[in-house]
């Protein structure tokens, strides 16, 4: 029983590695980093909640990874955009690892394949992109930061993202809202109806928007510019500017 028991669990790590090894472009050395990457706080035990010293999931090492990825890509387009003020390569940044775009890459890299190896039933579109960030933070972890920008720039950027198209787009949705209300003269404000702190100790913010004093929409995001990004996003679906095939493009 317990030969079997260990043949099993050796099969799942060398099936294991050698999927993460296809996508890394090297063979990984501490899969325990991994194993939580794809491990989504709606597959913990309650068993693991009662304990937070041992609870296992990536809320942890998706923080991680996001800071991470935006280090990486603030440098990456500094360096391709020489001659671009602040104001462009901030907002480059943002098109290139916001929700939307790291839901697609995780998909389009197959991470919902390791997710439901470790127990994922149903994925949402938002846990994709949480666990790529948490995916980042686990090959920091394993190999160091100079390997890590590797794999962000030669596995993310320039393989699944097209910058020059990007250009083109016009994802400041809160811009978007705010020349809309200049142009028919209506007034907005932002109104921060929840701040609070998650069980991994990170900030959250729901923010609601007002049009003429009225609330239109709401939405909640780790950062206050996230949430009013995506609570303006619904807005103009609301009011017709957008419609949802065009929010989600």
């Amino acid at each position: 029983m317990l030969r079997k028991f260990f043949n099993t669990y050796v099969s799942k790590d060398k099936a294991l590695t050698k999927g993460l090894t296809q996508i890394l472009g090297f063979v990984p050395s501490n899969l325990h980093f991994y194993r939580r990457a794809f491990t989504h706080k709606s597959m913990t035990s309650a068993e693991d909640e009662k304990d937070k010293r041992l609870k296992f999931n990536n809320e942890r090492l998706e923080f991680l990874g996001d800071a991470i990825l935006d280090s990486v890509t603030a440098e990456y387009l500094f360096k391709k955009y020489p001659t671009q003020n602040e104001g462009f390569l901030t907002q480059m940044r943002s098109k290139m690892v916001n929700r939307k775009t790291l839901n697609r890459v995780a998909a389009e890299m197959g991470l919902d394949v390791f997710m439901r190896q470790f127990g994922a039933t149903r994925i949402s579109q938002t846990m994709m992109g949480n666990t790529f960030e948490a995916f980042v933070g686990a090959i920091y972890l394993d190999v160091g930061y100079v390997k890590t920008k590797k794999f962000i720039i030669k596995k993310m950027l320039q393989q699944y993202i097209d910058v020059h198209q990007l250009e083109n787009t016009n994802h400041n949705y809160k811009s978007q809202l705010l020349e809309y209300c200049q142009k028919f003269q209506k007034s907005i404000s932002y109104k921060v109806l929840n701040h609070y702190r998650t069980k991994s100790n990170r900030e959250r913010f729901k923010i609601a928007v007002l049009i003429d004093e009225k609330q239109l929409s709401t939405a909640e995001d780790y950062s206050k510019k996230s949430a009013e990004q995506n609570a303006s996003r619904k807005a103009l679906i609301k009011i017709g500017v957008l419609t949802k095939d065009e929010a989600n493009s």
